[in-house]
């Protein structure tokens, strides 16, 4: 995937403190009147994938690649109340076969989230999403679709808690994924052995869970996950068929992430490998990125991160 947005950069040059960006899946906050701008690159290569429970190559593709560019703005309207919005470019490629490679402007997102208890070190957020595409990219075209051009809507309840002294942190995190059906450039199609006499496709729901436990104190964060996803439903790819929006993708992930930002700017890493899984590809992932945030409205007070 690739979400390079070469939007914003004119940002004021206004910034003091220690400042933290923060994600949709993570515990951190912008605090009120400042905002953090992430711009990022991702990268996710497989050899094999699994076919239904069976792991195989596929000569015709080789080795499939998708990379990412990603534009991401988080905003603090509270100290307990922010606002992520997020635009990607995403583009696909394979090493061998002819199948066409796919790039452009994938799916736009908007998140809330909001901490609803803080005290004594644990916390409770609950965090809503949507998303919806804006590029005309094709969907019916996997593994080289960069989308399935549904539209999104993410429920998601998050724990965590942070020991101050030690800087140790547990978050756990669990989501539901409510998908839009989609249109298709044909008049009809196999799924769940039938033959659907329509060019709509129904898209199953997904859901998530997610478990971590790392090291934040003052400019460093590090940490290891592991993460599970699937489909609440769906089908399998057929022996020797293409992928397909209706399969019921599964997958098991571990991997690491670490950040460093001693004041305004930062970076961040993370590395990430699918342990097991059904109908998605046995990849290995990395993303890096920059961080700079900024203060939106003029304040006495440092721009300090809340946790």
């Amino acid at each position: 995937m690739k979400q390079l947005v070469l939007l914003l950069f004119i940002i004021l040059l206004c910034v003091t403190g220690k400042a933290f960006a923060q994600m949709p899946n993570d515990a951190i906050y912008m605090s009120k009147n400042t905002a953090c701008l992430a711009l990022s690159y991702g990268h996710s290569s497989w050899d094999k994938y699994w076919e239904n429970s069976l792991k195989r190559p596929n000569f015709n593709i080789g080795t499939h690649t998708t990379q990412n560019a990603m534009a991401m703005l988080a905003v603090g309207v509270t100290k307990n109340l922010n606002v992520i919005a997020g635009v990607p470019y995403v583009w696909t490629k394979a090493s061998a076969g002819n199948l066409m490679w796919q790039n452009g402007f994938q799916d736009a997102s908007l998140w809330l989230k909001y901490r609803f208890i803080n005290k004594s070190g644990f916390s409770l957020h609950a965090i809503g999403g949507a998303s919806i595409p804006i590029g005309n990219y094709v969907p019916d075209f996997l593994p080289m679709s960069i989308g399935i051009q549904c539209r999104t809507a993410t429920a998601r309840l998050l724990a965590r808690y942070w020991n101050r002294p030690t800087g140790i942190y547990l978050t756990a995190s669990g989501s539901y994924i409510f998908r839009s059906n989609i249109k298709i450039d044909r008049d009809s199609y196999l799924a769940d052995g039938k033959l659907h006499g329509t060019n709509r496709v129904s898209v199953p729901n997904a859901f998530d869970a997610s478990a971590r436990i790392g090291y934040q104190k003052a400019a460093i964060q590090a940490e290891v996950f592991a993460e599970y996803g699937a489909c609440d439903g769906g089908d399998n790819i057929r022996r020797n068929d293409m992928p397909f929006p209706s399969n019921n993708m599964k997958s098991t992930v571990g991997g690491v992430y670490a950040k460093f930002q001693p004041k305004n700017i930062g970076v961040n890493a993370r590395a990430a490998y699918v342990l097991d899984g059904a109908n998605v590809g046995q990849s290995t992932s990395f993303s890096v990125g920059v961080l700079y945030q900024f203060r939106y409205i003029k304040a006495d007070k440092n721009p300090n991160m809340h946790q």
